[in-house]
């Protein structure tokens, strides 16, 4: 799988809410599938659902022990898309400093153009 192809299936996976919700509560450790279904109102085939576009995008593995189905976060997968995001946080960050610099800038001429007129 493509970088570009791993970090469109991490977001299309993060733009669900009930798929972020069940990332949180993995978060806390590994938990059954019919255990994360309880909290939310939709039927257990849709959470399947869900935890294979979970799972095909890598940020979640499933096991099998007896009867019981644990899925587990696998927040490794996070990191491509946590780096990509960062690379826009610094961009964006030099972005606003720079404005603020132009800010002061013009408060301080806009400061002394006062002065001059009084």
């Amino acid at each position: 799988m493509t970088e570009d192809h791993r970090l469109n299936a991490t977001f299309a996976a993060l733009a669900d809410p009930t798929r972020r919700a069940i990332l949180a509560r993995l978060a806390s450790g590994e938990v059954a599938v019919n255990e994360l279904a309880q909290p939310f109102d939709i039927s257990l085939p849709a959470v399947s659902k869900h935890l294979k576009v979970l799972e095909g995008a890598g940020l979640i593995s499933r096991g099998r022990d007896a009867q019981r189905r644990p899925c587990r976060l696998e927040a490794a997968a996070l990191k491509d898309a946590v780096d990509w995001l960062e690379r826009y946080r610094k961009l964006w960050d030099e972005r606003l400093d720079g404005l603020g610099v132009y800010l002061r800038d013009l408060q301080r001429k806009e400061k002394r153009n006062v002065r001059r007129k009084k």
